[in-house]
């Protein structure tokens, strides 16, 4: 099913942090998880998804994936505790 979507990736809790957004949700996910989503995710193991937001428009997922790059790192840790303190999995939860 293809669906727009930013999204968080990392490794661990307040680990290494990969933003990202595509038009393939959950799909890019799984390809993160598998290691073929990007070299990055692959090469430091970032394989679980800490936060996500839909979007109906890819040209919205695109906006959103810039703004919290452009944000600092405690900018996006924020985003990610007021949603999920936890740092759980979240692709645990998507119906896939």
């Amino acid at each position: 099913m293809k669906q727009a979507a930013t999204y968080i990736m990392t490794n661990k809790p307040k680990g290494t942090l990969y933003v990202g957004m595509t038009g393939h949700f959950p799909a890019r996910i799984q390809q993160h998880r598998e290691g073929s989503g990007s070299a990055f995710c692959k090469r430091y193991g970032l394989g679980k998804l800490v936060w996500y937001e839909l979007f109906e428009l890819v040209t919205d997922a695109i906006r959103q994936e810039k703004q919290i790059k452009a944000g600092s790192r405690k900018d996006k840790i924020a985003l990610i505790e007021s949603v999920n303190p936890r740092w759980n999995d979240l692709y645990l939860t998507l119906n896939a």
